[in-house]
């Protein structure tokens, strides 16, 4: 699914300037702990959270995610962003929940981690 179609569905906003909404991402992963997205195999996922820290940028850092789309209307600060676009990554922000975000990607065919 692309970024694009993500966007499109979930009616979050794109927070990252010059991101590239062509991306593509195979897989979806929803957790506010990131010791366990550390343990993922990480190739195209999308990390769906409602942790709003500069931590959250560091560990998709780490686990090599580039996309993050953040749930319950949390907006990322401006260092954060700013990390973000420095390490090639995509943030999205939504008013929805993570519950339903999942359920809204799930239902459009991207497919869990598990």
């Amino acid at each position: 699914m692309q970024i694009s179609e993500i966007l499109s569905q979930t009616h979050a906003e794109l927070l990252t300037r010059q991101a590239d909404i062509d991306h593509q991402v195979d897989r979806a992963f929803s957790s506010d702990l990131m010791s366990d997205v550390l343990t993922l195999d990480t190739d195209k996922l999308l990390l769906i959270t409602g942790l709003n820290n500069l931590q959250t940028i560091r560990t998709a850092e780490m686990a090599e995610v580039r996309c993050i789309l953040f749930a319950r209307n949390k907006r990322p600060s401006l260092e954060m962003i700013a990390l973000a676009e420095k390490e090639n990554m995509i943030l999205m922000a939504s008013e929805k929940s993570v519950f339903h975000l999942s359920g809204i990607l799930f239902g459009a065919g991207l497919k869990p981690v598990y």
